[in-house]
């Protein structure tokens, strides 16, 4: 009787089986990309990057300061410190969106406390008439960096177009926000920001020419 050894069987091939990339992960993927692409000045990738999470920030920024021209005024605050330094995100540390997130709840809770110490310097002044009133003068010289006496200063705001120094004298000598100007003129947020920056630019050039 003899006995037959069978053959051993070929080995099994080994297949790796990589894991499928989940929604979740391509979405960062995309999102590490257009953070990627900001950082080389990609403007597109900015815009792509503000449309799909603008809405989000938006309703984060209103449910902290819950003044819509403010949460606005936050929202493009944020992601323009996002274009700014886009360098400031850090992979090793959580998502895009988490650190968009993040951004806009910090802006919006520094122009909550903002808000909170302009309305007690106004309940202040109103509550001691004894105490001076600050002089948009003042204020304005010291935005400006260039030292001026107050008359010249004065002169300068006096040359200006009434609705410029309508909104410079609110915001110096209010000391209110441009969205806190803006709701008090019924005016949008980007025409009051237009002649803050067109009358600024005046008062600058006025102030160099005394000076000179």
């Amino acid at each position: 009787m003899s006995v037959h050894l069978l053959d051993p069987a070929p080995p099994e091939e080994v297949v790796v089986v990589q894991p499928e990339r989940g929604p979740a992960d391509l979405s960062e993927a995309r999102d590490r990309d257009l953070i990627r692409r900001i950082r080389t000045g990609d403007e597109d990738a900015f815009r792509g990057l503000f449309r799909r999470y603008a809405p989000s920030a938006l309703g984060l920024a209103r449910r902290v300061v819950r003044q819509p021209n403010l949460a606005e005024e936050t929202v493009q605050e944020a992601f323009l410190s996002v274009w700014r330094n886009p360098g400031a995100f850090d992979e090793r540390r959580g998502s895009v969106r988490s650190w968009l997130m993040a951004t806009v709840h910090n802006r919006a809770v520094d122009a909550v406390r903002r808000e909170e110490a302009q309305r007690r310097r106004a309940e202040d002044v109103a509550a001691d008439p004894d105490l001076e009133p600050i002089d948009p003068a003042d204020s304005v010289v010291e935005d400006l960096g260039i030292h001026q006496e107050r008359m010249a200063v004065r002169e300068a705001l006096g040359k200006l177009p009434a609705e410029q120094r309508q909104v410079i004298e609110l915001m110096y000598f209010g000391g209110q926000s441009q969205s806190r100007i803006a709701e008090r003129l019924a005016l949008p947020l980007g025409t009051v920001k237009s002649r803050t920056l067109l009358g600024m630019r005046r008062l600058r050039s006025e102030l160099l020419g005394i000076e000179r």
